[in-house]
């Protein structure tokens, strides 16, 4: 991690207690270029931490426990797509961010999708990791990732994390035991199933990608058992997109290939 570079606090957004952390070099610049870093279902901002050295030297990172997950509060809402389109709006703006570029993972490569394409001026550059939305229908991983979180064993826990990964070695016990401690937490099943059914409702990317004009950066992994690669093909409709495909990888590029995730972003976001 990167020491004294790294602060966590709590703003609130329409009420709700959201928790992030914040990243930047020691001296910030008011010419300092933002980026935020957004999780997949289920997950919390720790989940970044891999990469968060590199980035910190370059960028102001702020990194958000999305509302209804990690430590931020679990309110008894519809977790729609523009329930969250709204929190992102108002969490920029309670920071006073006008424009930033955004990285989203899975779910919250959905996220940043779906704000890219309504909101296209607020973001300068945008990087999209094995994003959620274009897959309508379940996989095997996912499945066994859902019964986790309904279910938050040990043993759920490790098989789901494992079967994500290429290579189950990646898989810390502080990982498991901190997914199935914040699967318990009041209110976290319930965001969790919204969350899908939010995914399942929202309009069909298909014939709006084009919308999006940020620069896009696709990241997927070769060996992703919970959004399969072909559903990168879908993403060529943004004009200004390319895709990197990291080898014998699973699901988190930033999670299994740090340092590669690392390189490949930093040259594109700098």
């Amino acid at each position: 991690m990167c020491g004294q570079c790294i602060q966590q606090n709590i703003t609130y957004v329409n009420g709700y207690g959201v928790r992030y952390i914040e990243c930047s070099a020691l001296t910030r610049r008011s010419d300092d270029k933002i980026l935020i870093l957004l999780h997949g279902i289920g997950a919390s901002a720790e989940r970044w931490l891999n990469i968060l050295p590199n980035l910190c030297e370059h960028f102001r990172v702020v990194v958000p426990d999305i509302v209804g997950f990690g430590y931020s509060d679990k309110p008894t809402v519809e977790y729609t797509m523009d329930f969250f389109i709204k929190f992102l709006n108002d969490f920029l703006e309670q920071l006073q961010i006008k424009k930033t570029s955004i990285i989203g993972s899975s779910f919250g490569g959905h996220l940043a999708t779906e704000f890219a394409i309504r909101s296209s001026a607020q973001v300068d550059k945008l990087v999209l990791a094995a994003p959620a939305g274009a897959m309508r229908s379940s996989t095997p991983v996912l499945d066994q990732y859902i019964l986790a979180a309904l279910y938050p064993t040990i043993e759920n826990a490790l098989r789901a994390f494992s079967n994500m990964a290429y290579d189950p070695i990646i898989v810390t016990d502080h990982t498991i035991l901190d997914f199935v401690n914040r699967m318990r937490l009041p209110n976290a099943k319930y965001a969790f199933m919204s969350t899908l059914l939010g995914m399942k409702e929202s309009p069909r990317l298909s014939g709006r990608l084009s919308k999006i004009e940020s620069p896009t950066l696709l990241i997927w992994g070769d060996n992703d058992r919970m959004i399969p690669l072909q559903y990168s093909r879908e993403y060529e409709e943004i004009p200004q997109s390319t895709i990197k495909i990291v080898n014998d990888c699973g699901h988190t590029p930033y999670v299994e290939k740090p340092i590669i995730f690392s390189k490949v972003i930093s040259d594109f976001l700098l």
